[in-house]
C-alpha cells in the first residue's frame, strides 16, 4: 500500500483556487493508492460556515470522486458540510473510486469530528459527530480521526480492528511540540502506522508550520520538510507490521474498561 500525504497552504475560503493547488500536488506525486489532504483543505478551518460549508454532495466533494476516478486510488481529507438537518459538520471522507459519484454508495465513507475544538469556537457552530468510523481499501483498514481527536487515545483506541490511523489536522505552530508526539504516540500505543497531515501558511487566527508526517508502529516518524508546500510518500510494509503484531501482542492484551 503506497500513500501520498499533501502538505499544502491554504488560501482562506476560495476552494478554486484550494482544489486546483490540490490537483497539481497529487498530480505531481509518484503514483499511490491513496492521497491524503488536511482539514477543510478547501477553505481553512472557520468557525463560521455559514455561506462556506458545502452542501451535502457539493463541488470539492463531486472533485474528490473525480479525483479518485482519474487516479484509481482513495482521496480523503475533511471539509465543512451543512447537513439537510440544518447542522453543520467537521466531514472527513474517505473517497474510492467507483462508476459513478453517489455517497451514498459503499464506495464514500464519512467521519464526522467527534471532539470539535472548544477553545477556538468550533462548538459554536459545528454538531460533533457520534460514530467512530474504519473504512476498509484494498485490503487494508484504516482509522478516520480529525485534528483535536489526536488528544483522546481511548477515542482512537486500537481494538485490533485497524491496520493505520488516518489524522488530518490544521494545528497551530504554537502547538507543533504536542502534535509530534501525540502522532507517535498513538503509533506506539495502537501498533499501527499514523498518516498525520497538517497545513501550512497562515489564517486570520493561527500560523501553522506543517509537521506533516507518517509514522511506523514503532513511532519512527517521516516528515515533509517544515513551513513547505510538499508531499509525501511513503510504501507501508503491511507484512511487517502484522510479524510485529503477532511477536509483541500489545493489542490482544489492552485493557477493555
Amino acid at each position: 500500500m503506497t500513500v501520498t500525504l499533501i502538505q499544502t497552504d491554504i488560501v482562506w475560503e476560495r476552494p478554486d483556487i484550494n482544489r486546483k493547488a490540490a490537483q497539481e500536488a497529487m498530480l505531481s506525486a509518484d503514483k499511490s493508492d491513496l492521497y491524503v489532504l488536511p482539514e477543510m483543505w478547501n477553505t481553512g478551518v472557520t468557525t463560521q460556515p455559514q455561506g462556506v460549508a458545502e452542501e451535502e454532495g457539493g463541488e470539492t466533494l463531486l472533485w474528490m470522486q473525480e479525483m479518485a476516478q482519474r487516479l484509481d486510488a482513495a482521496v480523503a481529507g475533511s471539509i465543512a458540510v451543512h447537513l439537510q438537518d440544518g447542522t453543520y459538520r467537521n466531514r472527513l471522507y474517505f473517497v474510492m473510486p467507483q462508476e459513478t459519484v453517489n455517497c451514498q454508495s459503499s464506495n464514500c465513507k464519512w467521519y464526522d469530528k467527534h471532539h470539535l475544538f472548544s477553545y477556538g469556537g468550533e462548538t459554536e457552530s459545528y454538531t460533533p459527530g457520534s460514530e467512530q468510523v474504519t473504512v476498509e481499501w484494498r485490503g487494508i483498514r484504516f482509522h478516520l480521526s480529525i485534528c483535536y481527536d489526536l488528544r483522546f487515545p481511548l477515542w482512537l483506541r486500537n481494538k485490533d480492528d485497524y491496520h493505520v490511523l488516518i489524522c488530518v489536522a490544521s494545528w497551530p505552530a504554537a502547538r507543533r511540540h504536542a502534535w509530534d508526539i501525540l502522532l507517535q504516540a498513538r503509533a506506539i500505543e495502537n501498533q499501527c502506522y499514523v498518516l498525520g497531515v497538517n497545513r501550512i501558511g497562515k489564517d486570520p487566527f493561527c500560523e501553522y508550520s506543517g509537521g506533516t508526517a507518517i509514522v511506523n508502529p514503532f513511532g519512527i516518524a517521516t516528515f515533509c520538510p517544515d513551513g513547505k508546500a510538499s508531499v509525501l510518500t511513503h510504501t507501508l510494509d503491511m507484512k511487517r507490521l502484522g510479524t510485529f503484531r503477532q511477536k509483541f501482542p500489545v493489542l490482544k492484551e489492552r485493557d477493555t474498561k
